[in-house]
């Protein structure tokens, strides 16, 4: 195959996860079913958290957040490859690739970043319950979420830039469902030394910092819950973390598994199958874990419904009204 660097615009083949049609054929309906849950699921945590007065606390803006993250997150990478299960091809362009490539490591960054704001908000709210209104003030808020993004959008971009310094072949095979960055860095005919020196420091960093912050929370949170007291005044701060840890734990847990497969078994079928795990699965769980263990979620999600069915049935009667 002809070299091509990206002034060509070569194109790029994703394997995916199988090239049986039969299994091609489960995975779509597979996939599509969990994509729409997951919009749909997310949609509904925004739409309560925004509409419902008693959710406008800090707590659920970074929760609003977060779910229209995951929508983006899983919206990266999942209808590129539906598009190439229904079409029956492979292929994805250059700048196709390069846009997946980077809003994936956006996406996925800002995750990590909120779930450590989250435990921040939380570390507030237990250890300092009186100053928390205080120090939790809608101007921090933002700024938190605005410099997640700001951080993350400059390291992707440095990342994206140095990518297209490189030569690809044309018609290079991803062995993957979608284009992510250390599988294209080893597909490169150039030197890629730069590309995987950088990736790896921000990886370390931005990895490292967020799980000791979450960790450093957390630590801080235990040390107050064993100095209350009561026991129901213990259980019920601690539950208001519940569905944090629950994210936190699926997140980290399903990335380490996707870290170790790779290590371990030096397969990238087993990496690629681990994968879905983060990038399919994570942000599907979250609007059930966080509308499941969370009853201030429940309420809301179910005055929602209230309010949507106590508007078709108006609907309906003044429609009735109107052609009677």
């Amino acid at each position: 195959m002809r070299a091509a660097n990206h002034t060509g615009l070569p194109q790029f083949l994703l394997l995916g996860l199988s090239e049986d049609p039969e299994v091609q054929s489960i995975l779509f309906g597979l996939f599509l079913s969990i994509y729409l849950i997951t919009v749909l699921g997310n949609l509904l945590i925004i739409l309560a958290t925004t509409s419902d007065s008693h959710l406008h606390s800090p707590m659920y803006f970074f929760l609003c957040n977060l779910s229209f993250v995951d929508i983006g997150f899983i919206s990266s990478t999942v209808p590129k490859m539906l598009v190439n299960i229904q079409e029956n091809k492979k292929d994805i362009s250059y700048i196709e690739c390069l846009t997946q490539a980077f809003s994936f490591m956006t996406f996925f960054g800002v995750d990590d970043f909120l779930l450590t704001v989250m435990a921040y908000d939380r570390f507030v709210a237990i250890c300092y319950p009186l100053q928390y209104t205080l120090i939790m003030n809608p101007q921090l808020c933002g700024c938190l979420v605005l410099i997640s993004w700001f951080i993350i959008l400059c390291v992707d971009l440095i990342n994206i830039l140095l990518l297209m310094q490189l030569n690809f072949s044309s018609g290079t095979e991803i062995p993957h469902f979608f284009c992510e960055l250390p599988h294209i860095l080893k597909l490169a005919r150039s030197d890629s030394l730069i590309n995987n020196i950088f990736l790896n420091v921000v990886t370390v960093l931005l990895g490292l910092f967020p799980v000791l912050g979450i960790m450093f929370s957390y630590f801080q949170i235990v040390s107050s819950l064993m100095k209350m007291s009561s026991n129901a005044s213990r259980y019920k701060a601690f539950s208001t973390c519940g569905s944090h840890l629950c994210v936190v734990f699926l997140f980290y847990g399903s990335g380490l598994g996707v870290y170790l497969s790779s290590a371990v078994t030096h397969s990238s079928q087993a990496s690629m199958n681990a994968s879905v795990m983060y990038t399919v699965v994570t942000p599907m769980m979250n609007p059930f874990i966080y509308s499941l263990r969370n009853k201030d979620v429940k309420g809301a999600l179910g005055r929602l419904f209230s309010r949507a069915v106590s508007g078709l049935s108006l609907n309906c009667v003044f429609r009735t009204m109107g052609i009677l």
